[in-house]
């Protein structure tokens, strides 16, 4: 396994980030009313499904997210496109997605849309700006594509017996358990301190924010 060059694609950022997207998904889908903050299939699935059913104002809550995230995206570009800072611009993004997160805390249940709307934003952000662990494409705010690229290299090795693909594998199932963590997580979380839960991930965003002022090899791209 190649060594990660910048502290954001290294193995420790990927697991904080991993978690945080985890912790996201639970707390919107349980805290704030069965949406996601990160698998837009299912939202779109359930916008789709609610809109045939003649339920047009449950449909809108799963499609405005989906828009959100969308725009989180196309935040995270223009940030590294177009805004010079003192700051890299990936922890500007996460310095953004924290300051949301904590925001959305403070959002009572009454402003669920909003909740929900807001904390897609963030993940949109985050995906589009934390893409890669030690030189491998990794996505820390959903699961498919790390579990096709996690079996695709369990099969590499079968077949090639090298070692690499092997490590690389467990690479992809390390970001999917951390997911999971932050799910538990979250989980557990509603439970203890009901909506404000996601400052959590806040707290996890702004450690994130923290751990990247390391410099591993000089300036990141």
């Amino acid at each position: 396994m190649e060594r990660a060059k910048q502290i954001s694609e290294s193995i420790e950022m990927g697991a904080i980030m991993a978690l945080a997207g985890g912790f996201m998904d639970a707390y919107s889908y349980i805290g704030r009313g069965g949406v996601f903050a990160n698998a837009q299939t299912g939202n779109m699935l359930l916008a789709a499904v609610n809109l045939s059913s003649g339920d047009p104002h449950s449909s809108l809550k799963h499609l405005l997210p989906v828009i959100a995230f969308a725009l989180g995206i196309m935040m995270a570009d223009l940030v590294h496109e177009r805004f010079a800072s003192v700051l890299h611009w990936r922890q500007e993004t996460v310095l953004v997605e924290a300051a949301i997160l904590f925001f959305v805390s403070r959002l009572p249940e009454s402003q669920n849309l909003l909740a929900n709307c807001l904390t897609s934003l963030a993940c949109g952000m985050q995906v589009e700006s934390f893409r890669k662990i030690h030189g491998h494409g990794i996505a820390t705010t959903m699961c498919i594509g790390n579990l096709r690229s996690a079996l695709q290299n369990v099969d590499d090795f079968i077949i090639t017996h090298n070692r690499g693909f092997l490590l690389n594998g467990l690479l992809y199932f390390g970001v999917i358990a951390m997911f999971m963590a932050g799910a538990v997580l979250g989980n557990a979380c509603i439970g203890w301190f009901g909506l404000h839960a996601i400052a959590v991930a806040s707290a996890l965003l702004a450690l994130a924010f923290t751990v990247m002022f390391v410099d591993l090899e000089g300036n990141e791209d």
